[in-house]
């Protein structure tokens, strides 16, 4: 297991940069990728109705379908595992589940947690499904990010990828129809370093400050 070194946020966030040269002799235990799953279902969601799944490839030839499937991005075969991050279009059917484990954990008393059920029952069904695949996506941006900065945290890096052959994708791993892939995110050690690269001035990303 990696060692996990005590950094600050601020050194997290600067250090992570997306990287597409991975060691693809190193490897990453399945048990410490559940433990960078769990850490990052920390994010938050839209109801906390948590409306992410996620398909853990480290096999090595599904990694190399997974490339052809992923535009020959050679990341996906040569990193350590690929992450794909799903969203839940039907995220509502969670919330009893959600809701009645935050009052049997004594976060919210039963009044609450019925009227949070019952809120959430009139309007997440009837929502158009285009609504609810962009909450889903929306909440799988938040923990996806989380994600990267964690496994930078434990001394790993990482790159997502929007840019995959989405239907194949749903064929390949016979993905039911209420989840929808969303991004493809590469774990494991660079053997490169990543490409500097720069942002945009603050003053042209600021609107206004009233």
């Amino acid at each position: 297991m990696q060692t996990v070194l005590s950094k600050s946020l601020s050194e997290v966030i600067n250090e992570r940069h997306s990287v597409r040269k991975y060691d693809s002799t190193f490897k990453i235990s399945q048990d410490e990728i559940k433990e960078i799953l769990k850490e990052a279902t920390k994010a938050p969601s839209s109801s906390n109705l948590q409306p992410w799944r996620f398909i853990v490839i480290q096999d090595q030839d599904v990694k190399k379908e997974l490339r052809a499937i992923a535009n020959n991005q050679e990341q996906v075969e040569t990193a350590s595992a690929v992450i794909a991050v799903l969203g839940d279009k039907e995220m509502y059917k969670n919330v009893e589940k959600v809701y009645r484990g935050a009052h049997e954990a004594g976060f919210m008393d039963e009044a609450n947690m019925q009227r949070l059920i019952e809120s959430t029952n009139r309007t997440y069904p009837y929502a158009p499904e285009e609504v609810r695949k962009n909450i889903a996506s929306f909440d799988a941006g938040l923990i996806s990010m989380q994600l990267m900065l964690i496994a930078k945290d434990r001394g790993y890096d990482t790159v997502p990828m929007g840019g995959f052959n989405k239907e194949q994708f749903i064929q390949k791993f016979d993905v039911p129809d209420r989840l929808f892939p969303i991004v493809l995110i590469s774990l494991g050690k660079a053997a490169e370093p990543a490409f500097n690269t720069t942002r945009l001035p603050l003053e042209d990303v600021l609107i206004d400050y009233i």
